[in-house]
Parts: structure tokens; sequence; C-alpha cells
């Protein structure tokens, strides 16, 4: 009986928190991605300057830091612009749902992963984030039909209270 009153006692935990499996990236490593991607323009080849901007809009995106995220998703956006193969387009393409995730755009988060998806269908990350952010987006619908109906309950007990007054 303990166990079950603990399970239901974390499941509410986490429905209230929010948590997700996405991992979160410290400052340090953005630093020294950035350090990374300043070394390879300056003197390496133009295939290691593209692999460290991929490693720091990962960890742009990946970040606690609303602007840094939005840096991350200005990257991305740019290098999607040029054409590239398929796969790797797929990697940009979930590293901006991942991005557009942190923002809380769920709805454009969702339409990212599912072009991922198009491309390959069973990658196990973007079916994971895709679950993430429906789940996000249910809870959403949950919590904003409580607060309207507790605005509904407040406001009817009101009236009542002011209809009970006079008489």
């Amino acid at each position: 009986m303990d166990a079950k009153m603990g399970q239901l006692f974390e499941s509410v935990g986490s429905f209230f928190s929010g948590g997700d499996k996405i991992p979160w990236c410290e400052c340090d490593v953005i630093v020294g991605c950035e350090r990374e991607v300043q070394e390879a323009t300056d003197g390496g080849s133009e295939e290691l300057k593209k692999e460290t901007i991929m490693r720091l809009s990962w960890a742009l995106v990946h970040s606690r830091q609303p602007e840094d995220v939005q840096r991350g998703i200005a990257m991305l956006e740019a290098c999607l612009a040029n054409s590239s193969p398929p796969l790797q387009d797929r990697e940009k393409l979930y590293l901006l749902a991942v991005g557009y995730y942190r923002t809380g755009d769920y709805p454009k988060s969702r339409q990212l992963v599912e072009h991922c998806l198009e491309i390959q269908p069973d990658w196990r990350q973007a079916l994971v984030l895709k679950k993430t952010v429906e789940d996000k987006i249910a809870k959403d619908g949950v919590i904003g039909i409580g607060i309207t109906a507790t605005a509904v309950g407040l406001i009817a007990g009101g009236i009542a209270a002011a209809l009970a007054r006079k008489k």
C-alpha cells in the first residue's frame, strides 16, 4: 500500500514539475564549444567547422538559459538554409525541435520532430521527443481546463452568494 501511495505522489509531482528526459547543458560546455568553433574557423577544415557548429548548436538548445536556446535555434535555422543530405538535416531538425520545446513552442516542436520521423521513422530519440512534446501539450491542456473550471466556479459562487444576500 505504501509503495502505491509513493508512486501516486511521485506521478503527481512529476506531472506538476514538468520533468522530461531531455538533457541539460551547462555553461562551461557551451564556452568550450564556442572555443572549438573559433579554433576551427581560424585554421581548421570546413568539415571540422561544421562539426563544431553542430556541437555548439546541440549545447545551446540544451541550455537552461533562454537566450542560449534562441541562439541555438538561429544557428540551426541558418544551417538548414544550406542544402545538405537528409540525414544531416534530420539531426538539425531534431535539435530545432528540442530548441522549440525548450522555448515552449510545442506545436512547432511537434511539427519538426514529425518531419524527422518522416526521414527516419524508427529513430528512438525523435520518438521519445515526440512523446515528451505530446505529453506536455496534453498536460498544458489539462491545466488550462482546470484554470477555466476554477474561474467559472468562482464566478458562479460569487453570483450565488450575491443572490443569497438579496433574499
